[in-house]
């Protein structure tokens, strides 16, 4: 490997950043940066603060690798940046980065796709906590923060409107809850990988996406034939219709008593963790591609006009 160390390019790892999800973030950008290291790249980690354009100047990576989640890493910002600067990069562009962090705005587009999804709208957070702006029950949660931060399920039987916290936006998402057996699949360039039924205990939240052990995870999901090719086919197309480049995951919700007409796309996540426990490297491993062949795919994927 150390001789042909030179050959390959110089890779800045994006891990930590400013936003809500900044723990997940740096455990994603380690996890990348080793793996990277083991298929003979020269690495560098930066964490993403306010001086990141002068770190990127002084240590002229050929390649940014982007292990953000959330606002400014996910949403287009650092795309942008790296756009004005020449440097190629991993996973989406800036468009398709804003698109897919802007829940409502990507739900459009994924109709007009004709791609299953649950009615929904944006509300002022003084009117959510007011009254019932929709039958319950219904999902709160903020519309452009990723990984369930913030989310709140109103039962068919809450008596009164939710209490939202202080550090929820003031414009938030309401959606109708889509019921059943939490589903995911991954897009790796062109070709959609697998599905995974996520199975937890209750509401599958932060802790449970993240901590090992806070969720189990069944690849491929024991599900019929045709939800699978389903999933397949939706997440595929809601990569294209959003213009995602590189890796992405969309989740599902699907209400078997429905059969094909209970599968619903929930969203398209542009950023996907990247941890052991994480659900891409898990669907890649069962395709046949180890993590360091994953990271590496992604570093030779990478470009500029994303």
């Amino acid at each position: 490997m150390g001789e042909s160390s030179g050959t390959l390019p110089k890779v800045a790892v994006l891990l930590g950043g400013p936003s809500a999800e900044r723990e997940v973030s740096l455990s994603s950008g380690r996890e990348c940066a080793a793996a990277l290291r083991g298929e003979g790249y020269d690495v560098t980690e930066l964490d993403a603060g306010p001086d990141l354009y002068a770190h990127l100047i002084s240590c002229k990576p050929d390649v940014v690798f982007n292990a953000l989640h959330g606002r400014w890493g996910e949403d287009g910002c650092v795309q942008g940046l790296l756009e004005w600067m020449g440097l190629p990069y991993t996973h989406s562009g800036v468009l398709a980065s804003a698109l897919a962090m802007d829940k409502q705005r990507s739900k459009m587009v994924f109709q007009e796709a004709g791609l299953p999804v649950m009615g929904s709208g944006l509300f002022s957070k003084a009117a959510v906590m007011a009254g019932h702006v929709m039958e319950p029950p219904y999902v709160v949660k903020p519309n452009n923060e990723g990984s369930s931060v913030g989310i709140y399920l109103v039962h068919e039987a809450a008596n009164g409107p939710p209490q939202l916290s202080q550090d929820m936006p003031d414009d938030v998402l309401v959606e109708a809850f889509a019921p059943g057996r939490e589903l995911t699949t991954t897009v790796v360039g062109d070709r959609a990988l697998a599905v995974t039924d996520i199975l937890t205990d209750g509401w599958y939240d932060y802790d449970a996406k993240y901590k090992p052990g806070g969720s189990r995870h069944v690849v491929p999901a024991e599900v019929p034939d045709e939800i699978t090719q389903l999933c397949l086919d939706y997440a595929l197309r809601a990569h294209q219709a959003l213009g995602c480049r590189g890796v992405s995951r969309t989740d599902f919700r699907w209400d078997e008593s429905r059969g094909a007409d209970g599968l619903i796309l929930l969203e398209t996540n542009t950023q996907p963790g990247m941890t052991p426990t994480s659900l891409v490297p898990e669907q890649a491993a069962y395709c046949g591609m180890t993590f360091g062949q994953l990271c590496d795919w992604m570093v030779k994927d990478a470009s500029c006009g994303r």
